[in-house]
């Protein structure tokens, strides 16, 4: 028995982790880009992340991948989960409050739905899978309605948070589909390497680099995204594939914006208007519908996180 107990306070201590540390992750990202350049942050973030945990995974005994077609999966899951979506996200939060930014990153399950019924690996698309979809968008686009008046920067800034989730599902699904050899953690390792290179590359050719301040706050929020984001809150996740289901460990795509929100709202002022606030439990019940197990039982594959 104290082994049982010691088995539930480290489901619940991860748990804690994946849905609390990733559900602020949103916040960090805004302070952040508020005094860094959106590229080399995110870079800068994903590099340091990526040799921390090939360091983790070489002392836990994991290789590094060895053939050329595991370098391809990985370098294309790279483009697509971290320069494509996490890159747009950082991006897009310069004029988003993390809040939204949390909010229309949640499609990411409508979206994995979605995509995950096309090719010959489809999987089948029920009526509460469907429903789920209609409902999630609907959502989004009342969320997006300029409240206080049109603007195009803004509005451009949510479309790329709703382009980044796109392009995480494509990534997710494409990694899914071709079952990598390299160990997880190992994978996300290299994949965290190549997603920084790649980045500060498109940050320093943007000139990004004579835009970058020593600045303490934005410092310590890339700090917490490389200790906290990208190490311990994804070994959590990967630990908790193995010991839930899927349907219990894709919870954390509804609780993480509402964490955000809570957030957002605390230590940044944010606050959302009544007709976001409707967007916003009209996401969150379109997610809900796809992430649980359809009327056949089956359940949904987890939901990755931006």
């Amino acid at each position: 028995m104290p082994h049982n107990r010691a088995w539930r306070l480290k489901i619940i201590a991860a748990f804690g982790a994946v849905y609390i540390v990733w559900g602020s992750t949103y916040l960090a990202i805004r302070v952040g880009v508020a005094t860094l350049p959106p590229a080399l942050f995110a870079g800068a973030r994903f590099l340091a992340a990526g040799l921390l945990l090939a360091a983790y995974a070489r002392l836990a005994g994991q290789r590094f991948p060895r053939h050329r077609a595991e370098w391809k999966t990985i370098a294309v899951a790279a483009v697509f989960l971290l320069v494509g979506a996490n890159g747009l996200v950082v991006w897009g939060e310069q004029w988003v409050p993390s809040n939204q930014a949390a909010l229309i990153a949640a499609t990411v399950a409508l979206w994995l739905a979605g995509l995950g019924a096309l090719g010959p690996q489809g999987e089948s698309f029920s009526r509460q899978r469907l429903t789920g979809l209609l409902t999630g968008f609907a959502g989004v686009a009342v969320l997006m309605w300029p409240a206080d008046g049109f603007v195009l920067t803004h509005f451009s800034a949510q479309l790329a948070i709703l382009l980044a989730a796109l392009s995480w599902a494509a990534g997710s699904i494409y990694m899914k589909r071709r079952k990598p050899a390299t160990p997880p953690l190992m994978a996300a390792a290299m994949q965290s390497l190549v997603g920084g290179v790649l980045l500060g590359m498109i940050g320093l050719a943007d000139g990004e680099a004579t835009r970058w301040t020593w600045n303490v706050e934005a410092l310590t929020a890339l700090a917490y995204l490389i200790v906290f984001g990208s190490c311990l809150a994804y070994a959590a996740y990967v630990w908790l594939l193995h010991e839930v289901s899927p349907t219990a460990l894709g919870t954390y795509a509804y609780v993480n914006p509402v964490v955000a929100v809570v957030l957002g709202g605390w230590l940044l002022g944010e606050s959302l208007h009544t007709i976001q606030i409707a967007g916003m439990l009209v996401v969150l019940l379109g997610v809900v519908l796809v992430s649980l197990p359809d009327g056949a039982g089956k359940p949904r594959d987890s939901v990755p996180h931006i």
